[in-house]
């Protein structure tokens, strides 16, 4: 299966507190009808994007008695005595389960599970295509936190890894931490995950290319919903200088009385410079801009910033900070867009990552997996390393086994590999 590839989630801080950062909203997109002028897009969603084939020909009864009845009862009862057999004689270590409650879907905000499957399904060819990965969409219609997590865990049985996806800030990390507690499969919203490792990729390399190095740098983010919140963790955890996150409100800091439980944990772990006050006031020498809210960042905050700085203005259609202006300040310049250089784009981490979860059978994907996923995805640059060139392209095909054998490799050292 081929699709063209677009960011999968540059989380454009469409979750329901609305955690824009920016001072100018951008109007939500529209497309046209099914019922008006030939549209691409309808043409290409027809009849869904994907299918299920089987691996096994049934050509005839001795074909049938094999894969079914009675065959198959065999299998059924030594899975039954040794229920680790599951995984070489079932699917369930290829397949990861997408699923979603259709709260926060791209920019398009709280549409519903039945207007979310055609992103749903999207995801699961890129899994595919990307990663060699079976996946199979499920949108769910509820947005109770405890009915989806019920409903996870009783369908984990069937899969080797849930991929949660366009689910609603604050419950989508609340759902992801009680997920991975019950269950022994990787637990992974890629919302927040996947697009801090490509950014952290993205951001050794141009440290790199400046000769700097991450604890040289003090980063500003636009946005504190999923990707904006894990982004920061991890950054941190990658040992950047200072780190700061800005919402629709100003930086959060320990001193605002309006934070929510997940904010005021950011607040104790972020912004050791004491910043308070707006997005702009905090761009102030900054080195690193990377947006995940939308909107638009008034050029002059822009300006403001360090020498070499880098400017990662994520937002889908419309980067915070529009490239032609980025680069009058910045020399590292990075998008959430396919048609500008340095693509982040969730889709270099996630099919690679689960690849190499599911191929050692891994119990969960660690924080040492994730750094693991970045580095070998900086690696693939190598001595290409060019100002337009910091994070390689979806269609490279190093990418999917770097980070596969990579990922693969820290599940082994972490002791979280069972095979």
């Amino acid at each position: 299966m081929a699709a063209e590839i677009v960011n999968p989630r540059s989380d454009s801080d469409s979750d329901s507190d609305s955690d824009s950062a920016s001072t100018t909203d951008n109007a939500a997109g529209t497309e046209s009808a099914p019922d008006e002028p030939f549209d691409p897009a309808f043409a290409l969603h027809r009849g869904g994007k994907m299918a299920i084939v089987a691996t096994v020909p049934v050509r005839d009864k001795d074909d049938l008695s094999l894969a079914y009845t009675p065959g198959v009862a065999k299998v059924c009862s030594a899975i039954a005595e040794r229920p680790e057999l599951v995984h070489d004689y079932t699917w369930k270590s290829q397949v990861v389960a997408v699923v979603t409650d259709g709260t926060a879907v791209l920019g398009l905000g709280d549409i519903g599970p039945e207007a979310s499957l055609p992103v749903m399904e999207g995801k699961a060819i890129l899994f595919k295509q990307f990663g060699g990965v079976d996946a199979v969409p499920l949108a769910l219609a509820t947005t109770d936190t405890d009915e989806i997590i019920d409903t996870v865990v009783r369908l984990a049985p069937s899969f080797g890894g849930v991929n949660l996806e366009d689910i609603s800030a604050p419950r989508c990390f609340e759902i992801e931490r009680r997920l991975q507690e019950r269950l022994d499969i990787p637990v992974f919203h890629d919302d927040q995950h996947g697009t801090a490792v490509v950014t952290l990729a993205a951001l050794r390399n141009a440290a790199k290319l400046t000769k700097r190095e991450l604890g040289d740098l003090r980063a500003v983010i636009s946005g504190a919903g999923a990707a904006g919140v894990a982004i920061a963790k991890f950054l941190l955890e990658a040992g950047i200088g200072d780190v700061a996150v800005a919402d629709r409100r100003g930086v959060v800091s320990r001193d605002r009385d309006d934070l929510t439980d997940v904010k005021r944990e950011l607040a104790e772990i972020t912004n050791r410079a004491g910043l308070s006050g707006s997005l702009e006031s905090a761009l102030a020498g900054a080195d690193v801009f990377i947006g995940v809210s939308g909107g638009t960042v008034p050029e002059p905050a822009v300006a403001s910033m360090a020498p070499d700085a880098f400017v990662f203005a994520m937002a889908n259609p419309n980067p915070e900070v529009h490239p032609d202006v980025a680069h009058q300040y910045a020399s590292v310049v990075a998008t959430g867009r396919s048609d500008y250089p340095n693509q982040i784009n969730n889709v270099l981490a996630f099919p690679g990552i689960f690849a190499g979860a599911l191929q050692v059978r891994a119990s969960r994907i660690t924080e040492g997996m994730k750094i693991a996923a970045a580095n070998a995805l900086a690696d693939v640059v190598g001595e290409e390393l060019a100002a337009d060139y910091v994070i390689p392209s979806p269609f490279d095909e190093r990418v999917a086994p770097a980070v596969t054998a990579a990922v693969a490799a820290a599940a082994r050292s972490e002791g979280v590999a069972r095979r």
